[in-house]
């Protein structure tokens, strides 16, 4: 681990909680505390707490905002025009290629709140600001925030106790604010577990007290990097860095729906335009496997020709089998196609699969 490694405000309270601490992203993060499996489990039947304080958190004011930003993202922020409202998007270079995905918060009259992968922060402040207009005011407040996600099915029962009587859940992909035991915070029906639950940003000063707080239910569980890896990939959710990055387009890795095709000045609006028309030659597809664990790097083959690699791979505690995903040939993407995989010299049978992969969730419930 670098010794120039970051460390978020939480830090000793995972080395106090027993966690094996990982470099991610040049930050000293949990990857777990009891276990991978059983936080996981803890999440998709209880609540869980992650630690996100590494991502970035950036705020753009002014008029121009709105017009500076629809530039810059290919989803469309009129989709959010009511305020408290938030769109997940991605942002692309002239050639189409993935610079980071991000939730875009409309979080007051002329201002905006942008959540960015920890690794790409410094790359997206730059990016960003670099093609805002004149007038539009950006602040990076990553330092000064805090940010930690209270996902599954008891989440939101937590923060109701904690807020008080009067307070009321924010819509799904809404932010609101609440005090919770006298601590202030935005609240963001946000994830990426697949569960229903919240995303709290608060100071970094309080960040202690909120994560001490949240603690003190006994139904809640501290989780770490590895279950928040196999709670998202059982939902098919994107890593960036595995499943997208700057040589992916977005309709390749499916992820066209946040590229509305009526939307055309933006940022590598052209390029996505001609991938769109002519079709991708490959694409992102789930594979499900009946043996092994497939990872990062692992060979996908057709008839024992390699046709792709594995772009994310795990085993799937809800499921009790291997997952993943891949990039291969769009004439191989359809729904049941039979592919193998190459799980440390034993070539093993993998299936096309459209993820969600985990069909059922707390998410889901509140969507039927």
């Amino acid at each position: 681990m670098s010794d120039v490694a970051r460390r978020t405000p939480l830090y000793q309270e995972h080395v106090s909680l027993g966690a094996r601490m990982v470099d991610f992203a040049g930050w000293e993060m949990p990857v777990q505390y009891a276990g991978i499996i059983e936080e996981h489990n803890a999440v998709r039947s209880g609540v869980g707490i992650f630690d996100v304080s590494h991502m970035g958190e950036f705020r753009f004011f002014g008029p121009e905002a709105k017009t500076g930003l629809q530039r810059i993202i290919t989803n469309d922020l009129e989709k959010i025009d009511e305020v408290g409202h938030a769109l997940y998007t991605v942002m692309c270079d002239e050639d189409g290629g993935i610079i980071d995905d991000l939730i875009v918060y409309h979080s007051g009259d002329v201002e905006y709140l942008v959540i960015a992968n920890a690794g790409n922060r410094e790359t997206d402040w730059s990016w960003i600001t670099s093609r805002l207009p004149e007038g539009v005011e950006a602040a990076d407040e990553s330092d000064r925030t805090a940010l930690i996600a209270v996902q599954g099915p008891a989440a939101l029962g937590v923060i109701a106790e904690l807020a008080g009587g009067d307070w009321t859940a924010p819509d799904r992909f809404a932010i609101g604010e609440a005090t919770l035991n006298g601590i202030g915070a935005l609240v963001a029906r946000t994830g990426y577990t697949g569960e229903d639950g919240v995303e709290l940003l608060c100071h970094e000063s309080q960040a202690i007290a909120m994560w001490r707080l949240l603690l003190s239910f006994p139904e809640v569980t501290p989780c770490g990097l590895g279950a928040r890896d196999t709670l998202r990939l059982e939902m098919g959710y994107p890593l960036y860095g595995s499943d997208m990055d700057r040589g992916v387009d977005p309709i390749s890795a499916g992820l066209g729906w946040v590229v509305p095709k009526a939307k055309r000045d933006y940022i590598g609006a052209a390029a996505i335009s001609r991938i769109r028309e002519s079709g991708p030659s490959d694409r992102l597809v789930g594979l499900t496997v009946s043996e092994g664990v497939p990872r990062h790097g692992y060979t996908v083959l057709r008839e024992g020709a390699a046709v792709g690699k594995v772009a994310s791979g795990t085993f799937s505690p809800t499921l009790g089998h291997g997952i993943a995903t891949a990039y291969v040939p769009s004439a191989m993407a359809e729904e049941g196609t039979g592919l193998e995989i190459e799980i440390r010299r034993q070539v093993v049978p993998a299936v096309v699969t459209r993820p969600p992969f985990v069909k059922e969730t707390s998410l889901s419930a509140t969507r039927s």
